[in-house]
């Protein structure tokens, strides 16, 4: 074994919709992380496995902070917060917009004892180095930030600046996964994911937010992997709009879905949707838990 090799875990934190599951994607080098233009794209806790001869980082890659509107909100909150502590170092990625929200976050930052860097993501949509710099000197301010880091995910700009940066914070260890993996979901867990990303740029409003998804059965039937996925929404209206007239919108987003579970999973799947209310999910404890959101408390 490599006697220097490093290994440990990093943690992304921001408000929602800043980019943090772009830039896992491109660090890790393949989509393990859906995104969206929508806010709280995120509802899990991530894992995102980077490995080189000379180390591995786990990235956490959590959901956005922000005020909790249902039980669900409290929940996802709860999940961003628990990954601050205990990392070996913590990546706060904001925009250019600096509000309550990021207040917030830095007074989380309080009695943290691992570094936390700044990451100024969305650079490629600033016009010129001045405004990077305002951004900078206004959170350099308001906190010790170990570092600070103006990258662009979507382009790739700095990322290597800040991986290494990032190596000297891992302590010397053992892999802490295998060599080939590159994140901690299931097959199941990724098609959800990749199927409600669909529903998230198909629809506007409320309809996102009120949306999860279900794998219900799979089978395998002459080489294909029929899948059976169950859309739940909150109100007979969302499932209007998510059908669509004929059933044109549910069929979009079917393909749209299939094709990139196709490719992902590398194998070749035959996927059923359906769509069900079930009123106020979102403040159910019980709906919570059944449909997976309860296990990072």
């Amino acid at each position: 074994m490599n006697t220097k090799f490093r290994s440990g875990f990093i943690s992304i934190v921001g408000r929602p919709n800043v980019g943090k599951s772009t830039f896992l994607n491109a660090i890790i080098g393949q989509k393990i992380a859906i995104t969206s233009p929508k806010p709280q794209t995120t509802r899990n806790r991530i894992l995102g496995i980077k490995t080189t001869q000379d180390y591995q980082m786990v990235f956490v890659d959590t959901p956005g902070i922000h005020k909790p509107k249902h039980e669900l909100g409290r929940l996802l909150d709860q999940t961003a917060q628990s990954a601050i502590e205990g990392m070996d170092a913590v990546l706060f990625m904001v925009d250019q917009e600096k509000g309550l929200a990021e207040d917030h976050i830095i007074r989380l930052f309080q009695g943290v004892s691992s570094p936390v860097y700044l990451i100024i993501n969305k650079v490629d949509t600033l016009k010129s180095k001045i405004e990077i710099d305002k951004i900078i000197i206004s959170y350099m301010n308001a906190y010790p930030f170990a570092g600070f880091f103006p990258i662009s995910a979507i382009e790739g700009t700095n990322l290597n600046h800040v991986m290494d940066e990032l190596v000297k914070c891992l302590p010397v260890g053992y892999p802490l996964f295998g060599e080939t993996e590159v994140t901690d979901q299931s097959d199941f867990q990724l098609m959800s994911e990749i199927i409600r990303e669909k529903v998230l740029y198909h629809t506007q409003e409320e309809v996102p937010h009120a949306v999860a998804v279900v794998i219900e059965h799979t089978e395998m039937n002459a080489g294909v992997y029929e899948v059976h996925a169950t859309i739940v929404v909150e109100r007979n209206t969302q499932k209007q709009i998510l059908i669509g007239k004929g059933g044109d919108m549910l069929k979009q987003i079917g393909t749209e879905a299939r094709k990139e579970i196709n490719k992902i999973l590398d194998t070749k799947i035959h996927l059923i949707l359906w769509v069900k209310v079930k009123k106020d999910w979102r403040n159910r404890p019980s709906d919570l838990k059944s449909f997976g959101y309860d296990k990072n408390e």
